[in-house]
């Protein structure tokens, strides 16, 4: 750097440092532009992803059914599940549907996979504990009410099959075959011994049903048919999981993927409304910066109006004038954009976990983009009062007009 150029760097320094009670004021203004920008830039970043865990909240977002009359498998489920990207897939749950018998009194059981079920239904409330292998089970609250079950009790449930020459009974420990008398068919009553680990309250459906393993209800009905649905949870907005999902409908000829409409919308809808309201708000607080550091600047160079005057008459050039109080304004976008950029990750993070309770994301890239906006928006805030430096007349501040 050469004599003239640390001159320079001086007399800019020098005239911050005169007047830092102004300045002071107009850091401020773009420090607290810089933190809402770089703080609500993770934010606008980071909501798709901390919104949609809330919502999963919800339960699952996706349906798989059998695309004609058939049953889904395990292995078609696997299939369709791997076009999810491994960090979006919350996790996914098998259901088989069957009619059974409780004390001669018909309920329906639900095999499902017990070890994933809260990964996509965490809204599920339990009194007592989730099933955490065969020949225990889930009751739904309003039939354990019908039946008076309490956690911790044994009951069986009853399963009726027709019975031919073909059927194979060796796998039925101490069965008993009985004969219709109306139709003469003969019949065989195959029982599952369950003891109840908890109680299921959910305000829905699912208080009407027995939760049961796969093997169990497969045991139970003598056969492993595959299941009725799987529900599934994944982390990704409605746009996207509708790519998803045409990948899984056009590779698979007996699954159908179906998003859960009141869960994609709301959630569409609620993440569209909250990034527009985080860009508006950004979009005003960096006007506001502007004109706070346009008025100080103005009120700069209402106060430097004689040294101005003095400066032109001994020959200074409208350009040096320019850069010197444009390079003051950029001196004061860039120190404010580096302290806001730092300070808006605290903000952002503040607000993350106070209303999603989790940590936000750290972007470095961010950090760039907020001193560079914080540049931009100074030395846009500084033309007017500068244009109004350019156009002292010499004459006239001498004169003391």
């Amino acid at each position: 750097m050469n004599k003239k150029h640390r001159m320079f760097v001086r007399m800019v320094l020098a005239s911050l440092i005169r007047r830092r009670s102004r300045m002071i004021v107009a850091l401020l203004a773009v420090v607290v532009g810089a933190t809402i920008l770089s703080g609500l830039g993770l934010i606008y970043y980071d909501v798709p992803r901390q919104m949609s865990a809330q919502f999963r909240s919800y339960g699952a977002n996706v349906i798989f059914t059998p695309s004609g009359d058939s049953y889904i498998t395990d292995d078609e489920i696997k299939k369709a599940v791997s076009v999810f990207p491994s960090d979006k897939l919350e996790g996914y749950t098998p259901y088989r549907y069957e009619n059974s018998k409780l004390n001669n009194l018909p309920v329906t059981l639900a095999g499902t996979d017990f070890s994933s079920v809260l990964k996509t239904s965490p809204y599920w409330h339990i009194s007592g504990e989730l099933p955490d292998g065969n020949g225990k089970t889930l009751v739904g609250k309003k039939l354990a009410e019908k039946f008076g079950f309490s956690t911790g009790d044994s009951f069986s449930m009853l399963n009726s099959f027709q019975v031919t020459d073909d059927t194979d009974l060796s796998v039925i420990p101490d069965y008993e075959i009985y004969t219709d008398p109306q139709t003469g068919e003969k019949y065989c009553d195959h029982m599952l011994d369950l003891s109840l680990s908890g109680i299921l309250e959910t305000g829905g459906p699912e208080e009407e049903y027995i939760y049961v393993t796969l093997d169990d209800l497969s045991a139970l009905m003598r056969s492993d048919r595959g299941c009725d649905l799987a529900e599934v949870s994944v982390a990704a907005r409605e746009e996207e999981l509708k790519g998803y999902l045409d990948d899984i409908n056009n590779g698979s000829g007996n699954l159908t993927a179906k998003p859960v409409k009141r869960v994609t919308a709301s959630e569409s809808t609620v993440l569209s409304k909250l990034e527009s309201l985080v860009l508006i708000v950004t979009a005003v607080v960096l006007a506001l910066t502007m004109i706070c550091v346009a008025t100080t600047m103005m009120a700069v160079i209402a106060e430097r109006r004689r040294e101005i005057g003095l400066r032109k008459a001994l020959g200074a050039l409208d350009s040096s004038i320019i850069l010197e109080f444009l390079s003051e304004g950029l001196v004061l976008g860039a120190v404010g954009g580096i302290t806001g950029s730092l300070l808006g990750y605290l903000f952002a993070n503040t607000v993350s976990m106070n209303v999603f309770s989790s940590a936000i994301t750290f972007r470095p890239l961010l950090i760039p983009v907020a001193i560079i906006v914080s540049v931009a928006v100074t030395g846009l805030a500084c033309l007017i009062p500068i244009r109004s430096a350019v156009d002292v007349d010499p004459a006239l501040v001498l004169k003391g007009e």
